[in-house]
């Protein structure tokens, strides 16, 4: 993967990544801000605020005048927003270029915030609230992080409360905007057919001459300590009960993050890995079972979802934590380490195979950690991974006082739970 990066007197960061053959260019403008940056009053204003940037500019007053220009071009756009950053994206035929910059520039500085448009997006908000708590398999993933996190701001919805929502107003986003959007935590990247050239990033820099150039506020500090496990029992009258149960990890900018990763593969990273087989092809107790490890810039988890028929629930639960208690004892074998590394290095060959992907890839590590690593360096640190290093995290990482259960079902009382956990 071939990059370049560059930083502008006002601090705003380029990154350029030429793709040989590549007939498309993605454009990402990514922020260094999100939920992680709100408080209680504002929580959900991150969010709000990106849905606003399609609401209307200066330039092209209306909603339909945002979109209307890459639809006639054939092309492709969006805007996320996550706990610490917040990104808006389009991907274009590579002759149009120079009509997507003007176009996320003009998104980006000259977005107008109307609140007759707020009034309206409120609902469609709203909307979107419902869906994910409509969705329970999409829902405990946050009722997870609040259960970690409780009332700090990674433990808060990304989407915010209702009540924010609608009684949130012009000012609290321009004070927001005004606040956070600002060039020194702000990356553009342009990968796909692009030239690395002096003349390209004289026209990045034309594009966003107008970026704000303050200080940004610092992400909110989490307090990570647990003493004891901490049980989410969510009533739901579902046909399936969702849970995650987990332990709390480590950051992405601890050096011991690519062993988790592993680890994290080996429980429940494939169809062959041992809690697929175990829940799912031995017991017949799941249609999906996985393993993930989250990560955030500071703290992260390595957890186990799934969703079970509810009268199942409580066996579900004591064949995840079996498998647990095998990890935390170090049986993990050298063959299950390399097919593992192998897995994890091949799944990130077939992540990079598009600009929009490349594109992600670079911009999200310049801004949550300053540094860029490509996926042969990355693959190199995998393959350096001892099966010490991985018995010597388990020991850690997979500790009673670490673990914690979500659950979203047809249940009232912790009680039967708290005794499964007691038992790890």
């Amino acid at each position: 993967m071939k990059f370049k990066k560059y930083q502008l007197k006002n601090g705003l960061r380029i990154i350029l990544s030429p793709i040989k053959d590549c007939q498309s260019v993605t454009a990402l403008a990514l922020i260094g801000t999100g939920s992680r940056y709100e408080k209680q009053e504002n929580n959900g204003i991150s969010h709000f605020l990106e849905h606003m940037f399609f609401k209307g500019t200066k330039n092209r007053p209306r909603p339909q005048d945002v979109v209307e220009d890459l639809d006639l071009i054939g092309g492709e756009y969006n805007a996320f927003t996550s706990h610490e950053y917040t990104g808006f994206w389009a991907k274009v035929a590579a002759p149009h270029l120079d009509l997507t910059l003007d176009w996320l520039s003009d998104i980006l500085l000259n977005s107008k915030f109307s609140q007759q448009e707020m009034e309206k997006e409120k609902n469609v908000i709203v909307e979107e609230i419902n869906l994910y708590q409509d969705s329970p398999m999409k829902k405990i993933y946050f009722n997870w992080l609040h259960l970690l996190y409780g009332q700090q701001s990674l433990g808060m919805p990304i989407l915010g409360p209702k009540k924010n929502v609608e009684n949130a107003n012009r000012k609290m986003l321009l004070d927001y905007f005004q606040k956070q959007y600002q060039a020194k935590n702000t990356v553009i990247c342009l990968s796909g057919k692009v030239s690395d050239s002096p003349s390209l990033i004289k026209k990045i820099e034309k594009y966003f001459a107008n970026i704000s150039n303050g200080d940004p506020a610092s992400a909110q500090l989490i307090d990570d300590q647990q003493g004891n496990s901490s049980i989410s029992v969510e009533y739901k009258k579902t046909d399936q009960s969702h849970l995650i149960i987990g332990f709390r990890g480590i950051g992405m900018n601890n050096p011991n993050r690519y062993v988790l990763q592993l680890i994290s593969t080996i429980l429940g990273g494939y169809m062959s890995s041992r809690l697929f087989v175990e829940v799912r092809e031995k017991r017949g107790l799941a249609y999906y079972i996985k393993s993930a490890a989250d990560f955030f810039t500071d703290t992260g988890s390595i957890v186990a979802q799934a969703g079970v028929a509810n009268q199942k629930i409580q066996e579900s639960i004591r064949v995840i934590l079996q498998e647990f208690k095998k990890i935390q004892e170090g049986k993990i074998s050298q063959k299950e380490l390399n097919k593992a590394k192998e897995n994890l290095i091949g799944r990130l060959a077939l992540s990079l195979e598009t600009s929009d992907d490349v594109a992600t890839w670079l911009a999200e590590q310049e801004v949550l950690k300053n540094k860029i690593l490509t996926p042969k360096q990355l693959s190199q640190k995998i393959s350096k991974i001892t099966l010490t290093d991985v018995k010597k995290m388990s020991r850690e990482i997979f500790s009673p006082n670490r673990l914690n259960l979500a659950i979203i079902g047809p249940f009232k009382e912790k009680k039967p739970f708290e005794k499964l956990l007691e038992k790890y």
